[in-house]
């Protein structure tokens, strides 16, 4: 077993979504941790932690295309553990396709070859790839294997993914090096403000301000509170560090909810919203409307499944307190 008191995380992507929820829980539980981001901006950490953990955590500026930069971090602070989550998002990948690669697939390889010069002391690399590896005509062989590479994906971004998740496979079968790939769906919960699938956590901010707010697609999706999301992150890196090998893919899990049903949580979290928040039936996402999601736990021990309703309640309650 490892020993918590040697930890030193690193976290890239650190002034994301996904990365400040990482460094909070981390940060709350008394972890050395670190943030890497090409900007200095923690106001998504200062939000969902405050501003004293915000300020007590060291936050590195540095670009994940470098991989001299990376290894700075790493070797000035001795990491043990990294947590990778540096991606651009689907509509940024879209806009500047090379920008896209750069950061989504070197920033990936990058991070892996600093691992793998370092494998006395960091023994494996937990990141996020995506369930947008999937399209829509995945949908059989994702419900059937939660380890099973798509085929059909939608997006530059789910190609991007579908391609680190080779490349893990190919550093585990040349170089035994060890890794977690997991594969949050639709990550709703305070910070997440970007992306297209950050419109359900926008919807109940704007039913909290009392304003109108149409989300830009219907049907059902797998939801992942954020919380939930940053401890699959915590546990698979632990994981890493007692021992796991191969190169494991997971999907993250977490309740599915139809668009009807994600409105009808709002306004009974939000009273007084009735009729604010619509959506757009005609457009679904390009992902299969379910995936597995059985494996995780088996490999990383118990997890928390924030069950939908009461993940909107905090998120709410949070949106309230801020205001």
């Amino acid at each position: 077993m490892s020993s918590r008191a040697t930890e030193r995380f690193l976290v890239t992507g650190a002034g994301g979504c996904i990365g400040s929820w990482v460094i909070a829980l981390l940060a709350r539980e008394g972890a050395t941790v670190v943030g890497l981001d090409l900007a200095s901006d923690a106001r998504r950490l200062r939000e969902i932690a405050g501003d004293a953990v915000a300020d007590a955590v060291t936050i590195e500026q540095a670009d994940i295309t470098a991989k001299d930069e990376i290894e700075r971090v790493v070797d000035i602070h001795e990491i043990t553990n990294v947590i990778h989550l540096a991606a651009l998002q689907v509509p940024f990948c879209r806009e500047d396709p090379a920008l896209g690669a750069q950061v989504n697939v070197l920033g990936t390889v990058n991070t892996f070859e600093t691992v793998r010069e370092r494998l006395d002391r960091i023994k494996g690399l937990v990141y996020a790839s995506s369930v947008a590896i999937y399209g829509a005509d995945d949908s059989e062989v994702a419900l059937a294997d939660e380890a099973g590479i798509g085929t059909h994906p939608a997006t530059l971004y789910g190609v991007y993914k579908q391609a680190n998740e080779g490349t893990a496979r190919v550093y585990w079968d040349e170089n035994a090096i060890p890794s977690i790939g997991l594969r949050p769906y639709t990550v709703y919960g305070p910070g997440r403000d970007q992306g297209v699938t950050s419109a359900p956590t926008l919807a109940i901010a704007a039913a909290v301000r009392g304003e109108s707010y149409t989300i830009p697609f219907g049907g059902v999706s797998l939801y992942n509170f954020t919380a939930d999301v940053a401890a699959a992150f915590v546990g698979s890196s632990r994981a890493l560090a007692d021992g796991a090998e191969g190169a494991q893919l997971f999907n993250v899990p977490g309740p599915s909810v139809a668009m009807t049903d994600v409105i009808r949580a709002i306004e009974q979290a939000v009273p007084g919203a009735a009729g604010l928040i619509d959506h757009d039936d005609s457009v679904t996402l390009p992902i299969p409307p379910a995936v597995a999601h059985s494996g995780l736990e088996a490999h990383v021990g118990a997890l928390s499944s924030t069950p939908f309703e009461e993940g909107v309640r905090s998120t709410v309650a949070h949106f309230r307190e801020a205001a």
